[in-house]
């Protein structure tokens, strides 16, 4: 089953709870929230305040991708605040395994998260302590980028790679879905879909995720 996290770093910050009512009503099955620590990345974006007033404010899984340095120093914070799935990048883990486990012992899904640029096989030593699988699909850092063509077939090689593992850990990905490429990525093998500017920049971002949600729907392909 298709499932759809809106990422909230697109949409109208000074109106985010009622973005985000907007789309738990419209029957999103997650929100994503990037945590920049102008290090790893060069953009600053939200604390762990936020995650726990949104925690407050709504029954939505809260899906915390930490693009941080050290994401050591805020796995404790973000579990607390009321993260319910964390990630982390392989590019900075310093002890990827022991990351991954810091997160499950407090009771969270956890994820690995892997750049464009970055080869799948740095998953290999730890494939059996994912929850999820994480690919960029755009450089981070910055909303509303380009998807990067050369993704389609990165999602394709990890899909046939852990279904030659029989594993069916979840590809999640993040970066420049539109309803255009939407039933591509299906196609390619996404499970999971972090779409930012393509339901927040729109007039009706509850309409455009009900739209998103047809387009998963099985059967014939739709426009």
């Amino acid at each position: 089953m298709i499932k759809i996290f809106p990422s909230i770093l697109s949409a109208d910050f000074s109106r985010i709870i009622d973005a985000v009512k907007q789309v738990e009503e419209a029957g999103a099955d997650g929100l994503h929230l990037d945590i920049m620590d102008g290090h790893f990345v060069p953009n600053l974006t939200f604390g762990p305040d936020l995650v726990a007033s949104l925690r407050e404010k709504t029954n939505l899984l809260l899906d915390v991708h930490l693009m941080v340095e050290n994401a050591q120093l805020f796995i404790e914070l973000f579990a607390e605040a009321g993260a319910d799935w964390i990630s982390i990048h392989a590019e900075r883990a310093f002890h990827l395994n022991y990351e991954l486990n810091a997160i499950k012992k407090r009771g969270k899904k956890a994820g690995v998260v892997l750049n464009p640029a970055t080869p799948i096989h740095l998953l290999t030593e730890v494939i059996t302590e994912v929850d999820y699988i994480l690919l960029m699909t755009v450089n981070p850092g910055w909303g509303g980028q380009e998807f990067i063509p050369s993704c389609h077939q990165k999602i394709r090689r990890l899909k046939t790679w852990l279904k030659g593992q029989n594993l069916s850990i979840p590809i999640q990905i993040d970066g420049g879905v539109k309803t255009e490429n939407f039933q591509e990525l299906i196609e390619d093998g996404v499970d999971i879909f972090v779409i930012g500017s393509g339901i927040f920049n729109t007039p009706e971002p509850g309409q455009t995720l009900l739209h998103f949600k047809e387009l998963a729907l099985p059967g014939e392909k739709k426009q």
